[in-house]
């Protein structure tokens, strides 16, 4: 299978504007997201998918690969389908999604994506961690996830699920094995081919979580398993926070 490596990159942020060409020591985001994308052993090639020609030109300057999209498109997911058609529909099976905010992602992680989704019934797959602390089950900035017995999601959501009827005492991902989501998706060609002329759903609606689009039509999402630690830069306070990592390291 011939996987193409997209990352979404969109200069316009509402809570951290410019957030693509943000410096982390030295390196911008968009720059650091493409060096561990890089080195995946499963993406045979990696393009940035933006929107902004200052984007564009920073990326072509450092000499990694860009291409332009509308500014139009509401999802990443639609971003990538364009990208994929510029670069050649053709050429690729499957397309991952790396998200452009994920500066320390790490290259086995994308891999382990690239696995599960070799075996994924509805051509669609993600990632998953187990929870090690009940302040994520209380966070509507993280997404649980439950599965079915083979390993596909039944339901994302931003409220804790399961609900545990009677926890007991003590904390309560040690009474079940609570998955959160790690925001990294890859598609076969042809399933997001349709998944982009799919319809806002109102789970999606409800929860602002595009994936129930695709459980709601029917579409199985695949759910690999990961250790690797996620971090997204999304605010001021996470980029001060990854440019310590960095200085740190």
């Amino acid at each position: 299978m011939r996987f193409l490596g997209i990352i979404p990159a969109r200069h316009a942020s509402t809570r951290l504007p410019g957030k693509p060409l943000v410096d982390i020591g030295g390196t911008s985001m968009v720059m650091r997201v493409v060096e561990q994308a890089r080195r995946s052993r499963a993406l045979e090639r990696v393009v940035v998918a933006t929107d902004d020609e200052r984007v564009l030109e920073h990326v072509r300057a450092a000499g990694a690969e860009a291409v332009m999209t509308s500014a139009a498109h509401p999802s990443g997911t639609d971003r990538c389908y364009e990208a994929l058609l510029r670069v050649g529909r053709d050429r690729y099976d499957a397309v991952v999604n790396v998200q452009g905010d994920e500066p320390f992602i790490a290259p086995e992680q994308i891999d382990e994506l690239c696995e599960a989704l070799r075996s994924a019934p509805g051509g669609i797959a993600t990632l998953a961690q187990a929870v090690t602390d009940d302040r994520d089950l209380d966070d509507a900035g993280e997404v649980l996830i439950t599965t079915d017995v083979n390993g596909d999601a039944l339901y994302f959501s931003r409220a804790a699920i399961p609900f545990l009827r009677n926890p007991g005492p003590g904390p309560r991902h040690l009474r079940f094995r609570f998955l959160k989501h790690v925001g990294l998706y890859g598609y076969k060609a042809e399933v997001l081919e349709r998944l982009v002329q799919l319809p806002p759903s109102p789970l999606e609606l409800a929860e602002s979580l595009e994936q129930l689009r695709w459980v709601e039509n029917g579409y199985k999402v695949r759910i690999g398993l990961t250790v690797h630690p996620s971090f997204c830069v999304d605010t001021p306070a996470d980029l001060e926070e990854a440019r310590r990592r960095v200085a740190l390291a």
